[in-house]
């Protein structure tokens, strides 16, 4: 491997952009690399099986480019895969799994709400997690069917989307949610929107920062100057990566057109 170490990141789209802008945030000097497979997002309603070879697919492309350390960006990736990229492949990777633990922590109505896509909340991964931390409070969950797909196609001020969102945050606000997961990477891109919809008095909370924290422990390469921007690679439309990451800040980064084989 001749190329210069960087961090992989990747989700089925531009959501984990969210993630990328907090990895920059915690460790400025760390070159990034982040791969979009919009060509088969939403991953929500795919089958697990499905899911593990693009997460295979995915994490051999950027081992060549010099990843030395992988963020799954995804939280429906990570339940379906990140074990078996684990045993698989020899380098470290860190998951994203929505925050019941902190959730719970800060809820005084012991009343929390999760919005996610619908393979994140039937995953085995997230029902342990559940079992673990919700024993004592209530957790409402939210699936959010094509949520994830409308933030895809760019405008997050679109009226399909503004429906979903009205929907998907209604029974949360009807149970007297408190403190809301965004359980998805996408929707931290629509913070201010579902904010709207639970109201000021509810917390969102989003795990983008503690990933940031468990990439910056793991990693065992120099983070120093010179600085390069981010690459973005995606299999989508290009311009939506581009407006995206100009949303989540990474004005810098180069955007590359990445070939979608094999599916």
């Amino acid at each position: 491997m001749n190329k210069p170490a960087c961090i992989g990141v990747f989700d089925s789209g531009v959501g984990g952009l969210t993630v990328l802008r907090a990895l920059r945030t915690r460790m400025p000097g760390a070159r990034l690399m982040y791969v979009a497979d919009s060509a088969h997002a939403p991953y929500g309603d795919r089958p697990d099986a499905f899911l593990l070879e693009r997460s295979r697919h995915i994490t051999r492309f950027l081992i060549e480019q010099g990843a030395r350390l992988i963020v799954v960006a995804c939280n429906t990736a990570t339940a379906a895969a990140i074990s078996t990229l684990r045993a698989q492949f020899d380098l470290p990777f860190v998951g994203i799994e929505p925050g019941i633990k902190p959730a719970l922590a800060r809820s005084q109505a012991r009343r929390v709400g999760v919005l996610a896509t619908p393979a994140t909340l039937r995953s085995a991964k997230f029902r342990a997690l559940l079992r673990a931390h919700a024993a004592s409070a209530e957790a409402v969950l939210q699936p959010c069917p094509g949520l994830a797909d409308a933030v895809e196609r760019g405008d997050l001020k679109a009226p399909d989307l503004l429906s979903l969102i009205r929907r998907y945050c209604a029974p949360l606000r009807e149970a007297g949610c408190d403190t809301v997961v965004l359980g998805c990477t996408h929707y931290p891109l629509l913070a201010e929107q579902i904010q709207a919809e639970l109201g000021p008095q509810v917390h969102l909370l989003d795990t983008a920062e503690p990933v940031a924290r468990q990439t910056a422990r793991l990693w065992r390469h120099p983070v120093d100057p010179p600085f390069e921007p981010p690459r973005l690679y995606t299999n989508g439309d290009m311009a939506v990566l581009r407006r995206m990451a100009h949303l989540c800040g990474q004005h810098d980064a180069s955007v590359h057109e990445w070939a979608a084989n094999p599916s």
